[in-house]
């Protein structure tokens, strides 16, 4: 499923409708932090699993 530009533009003006343009920052930047955090856990959680293999 491929979102096209016009589909981009239509939630984009929804998001603004909704949170106003003083939010959109604020949310972008907790976006951010969520998806910094999980790639976190997420290395550390390879990293586990690798280290368990090698004992094996």
């Amino acid at each position: 499923m491929k979102l096209g530009t016009t589909e981009l533009l239509l939630i984009l003006a929804v998001v603004v409708i909704i949170f106003g343009p003083t939010q959109i920052p604020k949310l972008t930047r907790m976006f951010g932090k969520s998806v910094k955090s999980f790639r976190e856990a997420a290395g550390d959680e390879e990293q586990q699993g690798n280290a368990g293999q090698s004992e094996q």
